[in-house]
């Protein structure tokens, strides 16, 4: 992603949104699309987390992957007949070309028939196999241990991961999330979202939690 975006693109209409996103598509659909790619990707965000306890605990207005930068296209070439827009700072590139996707990270799957939105893909920082935290560039962690799947195959971020970017700036959903789910965290997964809440948020109060 680069520091200042494209000339172009269209202010998101934030009233519009929840109708857009009405037909999202779920894990298994978007798993059932991408079987066979070689490029590492995951169920990101509160859909991860509902695959992390095997339930859906919540209804969720869309689904989020996330994949290395690099490995875009060949997610992309799964759905050739569906457009792709670049999302960033309130706007939106429809069709977004290389311009967009180079100053922005985020990527919305569209029905260019209808203009329904099916899922996000967040196209992620990464060096030599080597997932790294868009927030802090020193937190770098292999795929092979960030990602974890269903069992019946479904690929989902780490569940600490996940609560480590909820937490920034939490939402009542994102408060719901962690307390949801922190009873289901072993006692190394707590210990490895304390360290990183220390590190990217010093003094968050979901540490307290966590030290009990």
């Amino acid at each position: 992603m680069t520091d200042s975006l494209p000339s172009g693109g269209s202010v998101l209409d934030v009233d519009e949104l929840d109708a857009r996103w009405a037909d999202a598509w779920g894990p298994e659909r978007v798993a059932q699309r991408l079987g066979g790619v070689s490029t590492p990707w995951c169920v990101a965000a509160g859909w991860a987390l509902d695959l992390f306890r095997g339930a859906q605990s919540r209804a969720h207005g869309d689904l989020e992957i996330a994949v290395p930068a690099a490995g875009f296209p060949e997610i992309r070439d799964r759905f050739p007949e569906y457009a792709w827009d670049a999302v960033g700072s309130g706007r939106v590139w429809a069709g977004a070309g290389a311009e967009a996707l180079m100053a922005t990270y985020q990527t919305w799957l569209r029905d260019p028939a209808s203009g329904q939105f099916l899922f996000d893909v967040f196209r992620e920082p990464h060096e030599s196999g080597m997932w790294i935290c868009r927030r802090d560039e020193s937190l770098r962690l292999p795929y092979d241990t960030i990602i974890e799947r269903t069992s019946d195959g479904i690929p989902y971020l780490v569940p600490e991961l996940v609560l480590l970017f909820k937490a920034k700036e939490p939402r009542p959903k994102d408060q719901a999330d962690f307390d949801g789910v922190l009873a289901l965290l072993s006692r190394a997964r707590q210990d490895r979202l304390g360290e990183w809440l220390e590190r990217l948020h010093p003094g968050h109060p979901w540490l307290a939690k966590l030290a009990t």
